[in-house]
């Protein structure tokens, strides 16, 4: 069979055999020419070629040769084929997780700019200072973010159709996520600012700052998950981001009430009032995120998990 059909027929067929190095090596690019991302698992010295062809070279790390395992990027150390599944599981996993740790610093990194960038256009002040903004990003980037890295695998892991390998990582929606999202965290900031003004409150610039750290722990619990809502998941099934999110909130509290920090932040203690008018728009964000996860829970905007 020559090279041409055997692209036309390698989709169709599913065992070969008394196959020969240099065809292993013609199947593996026939499937590599369809678009697919081959896996090669072997572990005799006929196998080198095509597991160093293939776009994962998996070996068996007791009985394979050592030609195969450095052929290999990958080793089985147990030699079970379970284990692939296993590896798999943890890649898709870790890979999750990471995309949340890039979708939720994106986005309120984004949110910080709208408010800088749109202040001035609204007739509003300067709504932070350099220290709001250090503050922020030392206290919303770091402990909250972390603590992503503990959040357990979402249901139907495994069931999802596999990524494609040149896929962006803003794909799936996670660009207009990161504007829409840090569009609305800017938007309940620059309103929290404007009705201060509008009221003569001279605490203006703390409620700002307070609403905008306190918009991005709402956000960091409701993107837990692409798709399920955080009353289905749990408020307690990743208790470090728990833990992160009432950490950054006291630690917030303290910059408001705190007198040696009032003089550090250049803040002032907040009324009852002002700081549960502040709550309420950070939870605007929360729900906000809630609401596009049940538009793509119902269909209404595309996801690949969905597929």
């Amino acid at each position: 069979m020559d090279d041409q059909t055997l692209r036309k027929r390698v989709m169709d067929i599913r065992v070969y055999a008394r196959v020969d190095p240099a065809q292993k090596i013609r199947i593996v690019e026939a499937l590599q020419n369809q678009g697919q991302f081959v896996a090669m698992t072997g572990d005799g010295v006929n196998d080198a070629p095509a597991l160093k062809r293939a776009d994962i070279g998996i070996a068996m790390g007791k009985g394979g040769t050592d030609v195969a395992r450095e052929a290999s990027s990958l080793v089985l150390l147990d030699d079970n084929f379970a284990t692939i599944v296993s590896a798999i599981r943890e890649g898709r996993h870790i890979f999750d997780n990471i995309l949340k740790f890039i979708r939720y610093t994106m986005t309120s990194n984004s949110a910080e700019i709208w408010v800088i960038f749109l202040a001035p256009f609204l007739g509003l002040p300067i709504p932070l200072l350099p220290i709001h903004i250090l503050w922020i990003n030392l206290l919303t980037d770091g402990l909250p973010g972390l603590a992503m890295a503990a959040e357990p695998e979402e249901k139907g892991i495994m069931q999802r159709p596999p990524r494609a390998p040149n896929e962006s990582i803003f794909a799936n929606g996670m660009w207009q996520h990161i504007v829409v999202i840090g569009l609305v965290i800017g938007g309940v900031s620059l309103f929290a600012q404007a009705w201060a003004i509008r009221s003569q409150s001279a605490h203006w610039q703390t409620m700002v700052f307070t609403v905008l750290t306190l918009a991005q722990m709402a956000q960091a619990m409701a993107i837990r998950s692409d798709r399920e809502s955080l009353f289905t998941q749990g408020l307690f099934s990743n208790l470090p981001l728990l833990g992160a999110v009432l950490l950054t909130f006291l630690l917030q509290m303290a910059t408001i009430y705190v007198p040696w920090m009032n003089t550090i932040f250049n803040t002032e203690p907040l009324t009852a009032q002002e700081l549960f008018f502040c709550l309420m728009l950070s939870l605007v964000v929360f729900f906000a995120v809630e609401v596009q996860k049940w538009m793509i829970r119902a269909g209404l905007i595309f996801n690949r998990k969905n597929a």
